[in-house]
């Protein structure tokens, strides 16, 4: 009998980093660096559908930034071209 057949009955929390990445990690342990809590906890299944519903664009922040900036820099020449 592997650890497969076994019910997973760790509770989980799920984190988030600075780029607003996230993850699940057991709740006993402490986060791993760079990682904060994201307010949820619960069965494994649970942390997964919350992040599912949170996480919508799974872009890295800095590069949601910088394509925000180039956009608005694009918007700006076009302004002032016309």
């Amino acid at each position: 009998m592997g650890w497969n057949d076994e019910e997973d009955t760790t509770i989980y929390k799920v984190v988030v980093n600075h780029e607003e990445q996230y993850s699940i990690w057991p709740a006993y342990k402490d986060n791993p660096l760079g990682w904060k809590d994201a307010g949820k906890s619960g069965p494994k299944a649970e942390c997964l559908e919350y992040i599912k519903e949170v996480w919508t664009d799974m872009r890295p922040l800095s590069l949601r930034k910088r394509m925000a900036e180039r956009q608005q820099a694009q918007a700006t020449a076009g302004e002032e071209a016309g």
